[in-house]
């Protein structure tokens, strides 16, 4: 099977890339290696490499650069996938596109499931729903994964920046009243692997969908470095409860934006663990990190 892989060196694509074993032949591309603001150029390298399944792991994720840079985020966030949508449905590739918990306004209190209405609040979240309605409308072979809170085990996250910002010795001040799933890469990565193999084994030419792949579970910014600190053993650091409006942003955030991850276990038998054993097998995976 021959995997095309668009943002190698992010969480997620950097989880894929380790998780690819045979029969996977996987080429995976960074930012130098094609222009997601050429159109040409990524139409044309999925022509060349006549693969059987894209991944697009590639995004502008900035969310609060956006709001200044709306071209760029539109270029990348839509206008790209767009464009990948079109070279595989004339390839006869299957597509995997991530997208996003913010394409929903957070108003919410029961996790959002597939079909609830969208309602982006800033840049860089209309940029996303737009990709997606990019994909939809090319009309071929594509699943687009709305995922949420994704970090890892390397590059920058909120986990990473909460363990940094610990070392100050003062308290540490965490938004406590937006809700999410904190999804471990690594974890939403073999997701993904479930959900190709599935697909390759059925041979499905009509599928179309958007699915929900978070970790289970909710917790708030502040529940999760809460857990972090007590998972450690850090009982030095303070971290102090503060609301949205205590911190303000660029770019507006979701209050609530869980998913139900149903349609996923149901349809495909696919269910991620709970945000806590992502985060403790993390922690596991910094530790064995350490010289």
């Amino acid at each position: 099977m021959k995997v095309l892989l668009f943002g190698r060196t992010g969480q997620v694509g950097s989880a894929l890339a380790e998780q690819a074993v045979a029969p996977v032949v996987l080429q995976s591309l960074h930012r130098v290696d094609v222009d997601l603001a050429d159109s040409s150029a990524i139409d044309r390298v999925i022509r060349q490499a006549q693969p059987d399944v894209v991944i697009n792991a590639a995004a502008y994720t900035a969310v609060d650069a956006a709001e200044s840079e709306p071209d760029q985020a539109y270029q990348v966030n839509a206008k790209a996938p767009g464009v990948m949508a079109q070279a595989c449905l004339e390839c006869q590739a299957l597509l995997v596109h991530y997208s996003t918990d913010y394409v929903f306004d957070g108003r919410g209190r029961q996790p959002y499931v597939e079909d609830s209405p969208t309602g982006p609040t800033g840049v860089y979240a209309r940029s996303k729903l737009a990709g997606e309605v990019a994909v939809m409308a090319a009309g071929g072979q594509a699943i687009i994964l709305r995922t949420g809170w994704v970090y890892s085990h390397d590059g920058r996250n909120f986990l990473h920046t909460m363990l940094r910002l610990a070392e100050s010795g003062v308290p540490l001040s965490v938004v406590a009243d937006q809700v999410g799933a904190p999804t471990y890469a690594p974890d939403l990565a073999t997701a993904t692997w479930k959900i190709i193999d599935r697909l390759q084994a059925q041979s499905n030419t009509s599928t179309l969908r958007i699915l929900h792949a978070t970790n289970h579970g909710e917790v708030s910014w502040h529940g999760f470095a809460s857990a972090l600190f007590e998972r450690l053993g850090r009982n030095d650091v303070v971290v102090e409860a503060i609301t949205t409006a205590m911190y303000p942003t660029a770019a507006p955030r979701p209050a609530y934006s869980v998913l139900s991850n149903d349609r996923l276990d149901k349809e495909f038998g696919v269910r991620l663990p709970s945000w806590e054993d992502g985060m403790m097998r993390c922690l596991d995976r910094l530790r064995t990190a350490k010289p």
